[in-house]
């Protein structure tokens, strides 16, 4: 058995065809769905290298396919917009934030984005951009790490990653949301072709003279998709996972960086609270979720051991 899992990922007629086949098939699909962009060789570049590069870097590719899958689940949404299905919550989502989370200024009722847009000070931005800047690399380095320490343990990291992502695409196809930066700056009249919009993380691209956020958000699958803040649900996969792999104080550095981020998606006029507590809700469902999955499915268990084979 140890064998025929080791032959499977040997560079031979077989596997060069099968990454061929599916690098073409992601190409040509891409290509109906979005058109021509350069974002889609440079990934297929890195899966060829990496599988082609040696054993370890195949195992390694192999391993992250699921964030791959991931990925273009994701950016394939910018073909299907959610506005196409369902009106967008916008006043009404605003009106809600306000009424439960409101603050009190000036004789005014103000959203917590708009007093802390009123309360911003450089210091604020640089930490806000700093975290913010941790909602990728810090699950991804993780997963790395797991990869390298656990396999098992990477698998379900990278599944919960997924099976999160998945229920926070249902919710953004039901109850399609403009964050607070649209209200900010095309009040609450709808315009289908928003362009995505760095807001107030702005300020630390201004203040460092880069373009990070201008260049992340230029690359987003749809702007009315607030509700919930995946940003905020990302965090608290790693911290689960973090906790139960006895990281120690490895895991107060995650915390930190989770309240962070939520701060951040708030302060920065990306999302209501209501979205973060959502996005919060969406990562303990997806745990719970997974775990129930993994606990029930015979079929998924020896799926997951097949795997951590190939990779291990």
């Amino acid at each position: 058995m140890a064998d025929a899992v080791n032959d499977s990922i040997k560079i031979n007629p077989k596997s060069i065809s099968i990454v061929s086949g599916l690098s073409l098939l992601y190409l040509f699909i891409s290509y109906l769905l979005l058109g021509f962009k350069s974002d889609q060789l440079v990934l297929v570049g890195i899966f060829n290298v990496l599988f082609y590069a040696s054993v370890v870097t195949r195992k390694f590719i192999l391993g992250f396919s699921i964030f791959i899958v991931y990925w273009i689940i994701f950016d394939y949404m910018k073909a299907f917009p959610n506005y196409y299905y369902k009106d967008v919550a916008i006043g009404g989502l605003y009106n809600l934030e306000k009424s439960i989370f409101g603050i009190r200024h000036n004789n005014a009722l103000l959203t917590p984005n708009e007093y802390l847009l009123l309360k911003s000070n450089t210091v604020m931005d640089i930490f806000a951009g700093a975290f913010y800047l941790c909602w990728i690399p810090v699950p991804l380095g993780f997963a790395a790490y797991l990869f390298f320490k656990n396999k098992e343990q990477f698998l379900y990291f990278s599944l919960t990653f997924v099976v999160v992502n998945l229920l926070g695409f249902v919710v953004y196809y039901a109850y399609p949301a403009a964050p607070p930066w649209y209200i900010q700056v095309h009040g609450f009249n709808f315009h289908p072709l928003t362009q995505g919009n760095t807001a107030g993380l702005a300020r630390f691209d201004k203040y460092f003279n880069v373009t990070i956020f201008k260049s992340i958000y230029a690359k987003g699958s749809n702007v009315f998709a607030a509700m919930p803040s995946l940003h905020s649900s990302y965090p608290v996969i790693v911290v689960y996972y973090g906790i139960k792999n006895k990281l120690g104080f490895i895991n107060l550095f995650f915390i930190t960086v989770t309240v962070g981020i939520w701060f951040t998606a708030v302060y920065a006029s990306h999302h209501y609270i209501l979205d973060v507590l959502a996005g919060i809700l969406c990562a303990t469902l997806g745990i719970l979720l997974f775990n129930i999955i993994l606990a029930s499915s015979n079929l998924l268990k020896r799926s997951l051991l097949r795997y951590e084979k190939i990779i291990q």
